[in-house]
């Protein structure tokens, strides 16, 4: 079996064992072979409209954005959601888009209504800056996985995002 299709299965009944979205990066083939809740797109990906055929009109589809025009783009295709940034350096990519920075991302708020995920260099020192920024959730990679306890930084991010979008922060 193929290494990426095996490991994503793994990982699709783990997050039903959990009960929370699972969502693969760049292929509608490999979310829809493991039968994933969605996939999300990067600019050089397919494009949203052929990934909604493919995925069909129940699967989620975010579109990772870097810049208004795109943010604008992407919202006039119709996602479920974006990805912005990278609002700080990331530390899992060398070759990433330039740094939007928190101001970045204030600037682009207004210019959709869909739910954004602020991603690039997002450490828990972090989260509530970004929250407060605009955007509805975080989007991580580096800060967990090079964590010392992985399960203890998924914890530590679930807890600081559960705070900073609480009604009453």
């Amino acid at each position: 079996m193929n290494a990426a299709y095996t490991e994503a299965l793994s990982l699709r009944r783990i997050a039903q064992e959990l009960g929370v979205i699972f969502i693969v990066n760049d292929r509608c083939d490999l979310a829809l072979a493991v039968d994933a809740d969605g996939v999300h797109l990067g600019q050089g990906d397919l494009p949203l409209h052929l990934a909604r055929k493919v995925m069909g009109p129940d699967k989620l589809i975010g579109i990772s954005t870097h810049a208004s025009e795109q943010v604008r783009a992407a919202t006039a295709g119709g996602p479920d959601y974006l990805g912005f940034g990278p609002i700080f350096k990331p530390g899992s990519k060398a070759d990433h888009d330039p740094v939007a920075g928190v101001a970045g991302l204030k600037a682009i708020r207004s210019l959709t209504p869909l739910p954004i995920f602020a991603i690039g260099g997002i450490t828990l020192d972090h989260v509530e800056e970004v929250i407060k920024a605009g955007a509805n959730g975080v989007a991580v990679i580096s800060a967990i996985l090079k964590a010392p306890d992985i399960s203890q930084a998924v914890n530590d991010f679930v807890s600081r995002i559960s705070a900073a979008t609480s009604p009453d922060s």
